[in-house]
């Protein structure tokens, strides 16, 4: 059966052809990786193509719900063996009725030992009302004396997460205080810019949070939210500072 002529030796390519072909392939392999495998997979782009063709934040997307992930399995396994100890410890203590007795022997003769103490003095009428009075928490405090220049309310249905960001130079700071109503949340506060990537902190199931942020570089800096509830979340979140403009990238 013929199907077609084998090649003649001068028909073939050189060696120097095929070295130069395969380093033209590999160079343009490595031009793929770092423009589009790396920024769109692992969310690093070094040299700012993958931010703007829009892989960088579909990359910073798939680490954040890997991390999640990662968090959730790991909270997991470890509930499972805690809750073995926790009713390990329960039954050994039921189950030892002589260490009960002495127990309650030693309480009865505290008891007995503490009577005859002498009566301790009642504290005054204005103790009393300044103890009966409610604390405030932090965070109501603070937005009782603080003046935000910037806030923003934004609802996340279950499994949706957004991002904000501000646009800062180096070293400028900003101040920050949010909350959601109806359940924690997942955050990440990071920033970007110019090449340049870095996370701050990471949070999982944290109802609110508060503080400055100080920009390690000239970019965007901010937070990025999800709802891992069965249910709406709203959260609210106040800025003030040093910073040029605030902005919702997701």
């Amino acid at each position: 059966m013929y199907n077609t002529d084998l090649p003649t030796r001068a028909e073939l390519p050189s060696s120097r052809k095929l070295i130069r072909s395969t380093l033209l392939a590999g160079v343009a392999a490595n031009v793929l990786l770092v423009t589009v495998v790396l920024p769109a997979e692992y969310g690093i782009d070094h040299t700012g193509a993958g931010r703007l063709l829009g892989l960088t934040e579909m990359g910073e997307i798939k680490e954040q719900l890997a991390e999640e992930a990662e968090l959730d399995r790991a909270a997991t396994q470890a509930a499972s063996p805690q809750g073995t100890v926790d009713s390990q410890a329960t039954v050994g203590v039921d189950a030892d009725p002589q260490a009960s007795s002495s127990e309650n022997a030693v309480g009865q003769a505290s008891t007995t030992a503490s009577a005859p103490e002498a009566t301790q003095p009642q504290p005054e009428a204005s103790q009393v009302a300044a103890a009966s009075l409610p604390d405030k928490t932090p965070s109501q405090a603070t937005d009782e004396t603080a003046s935000w220049r910037d806030e923003v309310s934004f609802t996340l249905t279950p499994g949706e997460g957004t991002e904000y960001k501000l646009t800062m130079e180096e070293g400028a700071v900003a101040r920050f205080a949010w909350s959601s109503d109806g359940g924690p949340v997942n955050f990440d506060t990071h920033g970007d810019g110019n090449g340049n990537s870095i996370s701050y902190e990471k949070g999982r199931g944290v109802p609110e949070d508060e503080g400055e942020l100080e920009a390690a570089f000239t970019g965007n800096h901010g937070w990025f939210f999800r709802n891992r509830n069965d249910n709406e979340v709203t959260v609210v979140l106040r800025l003030d500072g040093d910073y040029g403009e605030l902005k919702q990238m997701l």
